[in-house]
This record gives C-alpha cells, structure tokens and sequence, in this order.
C-alpha cells in the first residue's frame, strides 16, 4: 500500500511538473515574437532617425545657400568671408573614383566568378575563394596607405605628370577592395543556374565557354548586375582610402590625375576640423552627407529592382 500511493504521488508530481514546464514554454512561445519586433523595431527607428537628423540639420543649412546654388555651384571654398558652397567638386570626384574602381572591379570581378562556378575543380576553389575573400577583411585605412605609399608611386613612373595626391590611384585601390564582393555575389548568381541547363548546351555540341557566355551569364544577368550596383554602391561610400589618397582639393576638373575631394573625404574633414557648431560650414557637413544618403539610397534601389525584374526561377 505504500508502494501505491508512492507511486501515486510520484505521478501526481510528474503530471504537476509537466504542466508547470508547459507553461513556462508556453509563456515563452508567446515572448518571442514580441522580443524579435522589438529588436526589428530597433533597426527601423536608427535608420528613421538617421534620416530625420539629417534631413533637420540639411533645412538649416539650405537657409543660408541656396539650393540651387549648392547643386550646381562648381566652387567650394567652406572658408572664408565669401564662403561658397557647390558640391559638384565634391560631386566629380566621387563620380570619377566609382568609374575608375568599377573598371577595375567589373571585369576581374567577373572572370574571376565565372573561374570559380565553371573552370575550378572544388579543391582550387576550396583554396581559392576564402583567399579572395581576405581581401574584404583588409581594413580601408590599409588599402589608403597602400594606394598612398605603393601604387601612386607606382603610377608615376609611368604617369610623370601624376600629382602626389590623385583620383586615379584610389580608384584603382577601391576597384581593388571591391572585387570579392562583385565575385562572390556573381559566382553565386552563377551557381545557382541548374546543371540541367549546362548539360543540355553540352548535349547539343556547345563548347564549355560557349556554355558560359551563351547559357550561364544570361541565366544569373540579374545577379551579377545586382553586384555591380552594390559594389558601385559601396565604392561611393567608401572613405578612408579616399581621405588619404586623393587629397583635400576641391577641384572641379576631368583631369584624373590631379587631386579631387570626394563627399566621403568633405565629410572627415569638416568632422575633424574646427568647424563651430551652428556654422554655414557645419550645416554644410549633413547637406553633403544627405546627398550621399540619397546617392547610396537609390543604388540599392536600383539593385532590388534588377534583382526582381530579371530574376529567373528554376
């Protein structure tokens, strides 16, 4: 009888212990969702007021220039009793920087992912991919000593007419910096492309390039020019290889081997300066800082449409 109403009580407290761990998963079941909208709330109110804290400070500074004249001026001298603010300088050295780093990064980039998806065997690309993406990790401050030290040196001893400061060398370096992402998204894009689809060109007499350039890039194209917008993207905001290897001159000039000022560049200066809070000078630091928001903005946008509209699915 003993035994019994052990037994009994030893179920009794199983039962009762069961239903008190149902309870607390339930409990957390139930917390979960609320913990991860909370966390996903977080990111949307950073960016929201990012944009907010720019968009503020950009009114007060479009009080003082006009508009008009800080989109189409081609002179920025921040300093001064006449000061003048036209950010097209700033504008041109950007543009020509993403152009010059975009020659590098397209092509290599590119033949290197079409290498990896339909050339290496899977011991070269075990190797090989994880050393191309090294080159990520590398902090920009070193690829702006390297473009600084190495490559302008380089440069001009085939260039004699190269400045010491000049868009043409970091350009070249961010080209450089930006190659494993157009690679890695691109060699994705291509390995996603069904073998059926290489085995059938094969069936039908295709050589292995003809494969690649007639079946295997058209079938990723909305990949691997997702890619190029993302690197074009991340070649805009780039800064510190810029800052130093470019130099501070507010130039407005097609001549790339002169120094040019990028708005990345602007925007370290005018933060590292003696620029006094409430100035024309200091507005002018999120007026700039807006208009490569916008910039950077819309190339992610252009990159999801390309993804969505020739996206193909197998």
């Amino acid at each position: 009888m003993v035994k019994k109403n052990e037994n009994r009580v030893n179920v009794r407290e199983m039962i009762e212990n069961k239903k008190k761990s149902a309870s607390i998963g339930t409990t957390m079941e139930k917390a979960v969702p609320y913990f991860l909208l909370a966390i996903a709330t977080i990111s949307i109110l950073t960016t929201v007021g990012i944009v907010l804290t720019l968009f503020s400070e950009t009114i007060l500074f479009f009080k003082d220039v006009p508009i008009l004249e800080f989109y189409t001026g081609t002179v920025l001298k921040p300093l001064g009793e006449n000061a003048q603010f036209g950010i097209l300088p700033l504008l041109n050295g950007t543009i020509f920087s993403t152009i010059i780093a975009m020659f590098v990064a397209i092509p290599i980039g590119v033949m290197t992912a079409v290498f990896l998806s339909e050339y290496a065997s899977d011991k070269v690309r075990r190797v090989l991919k994880p050393t191309l993406e090294v080159l990520a990790g590398i902090p920009t401050i070193v690829y702006g000593f390297f473009a600084f030290t190495f490559v302008t040196p380089l440069l001009r001893s085939f260039i004699p007419g190269l400045d010491p400061t000049n868009i043409l060398s970091p350009g070249l370096v961010i080209g450089i910096m930006i190659i494993p992402m157009v690679a890695s998204l691109s060699e994705d894009a291509m390995s996603s492309v069904p073998n059926a689809m290489r085995e059938g060109a094969l069936g039908l007499g295709s050589t292995k390039l003809e494969v690649t350039w007639k079946v295997v890039i058209p079938a990723s194209l909305s990949g691997i020019i997702a890619s190029f917008v993302l690197g074009i993207s991340r070649a805009i905001g780039e800064t510190m290889i810029v800052t130093i290897a470019s130099g501070s001159s507010k130039n407005f000039t097609f001549d790339i081997t002169q120094s040019m000022q990028t708005m990345t560049a602007y925007i370290v200066e005018v933060t590292g300066g003696d620029a006094p809070a409430g100035s024309t000078l200091y507005y002018s630091l999120y007026a700039v800082a807006m208009t490569l928001f916008v910039f950077t903005l819309i190339m992610n946008f252009i990159a999801q449409y390309i993804s969505r509209r020739f996206r193909e699915e197998y």
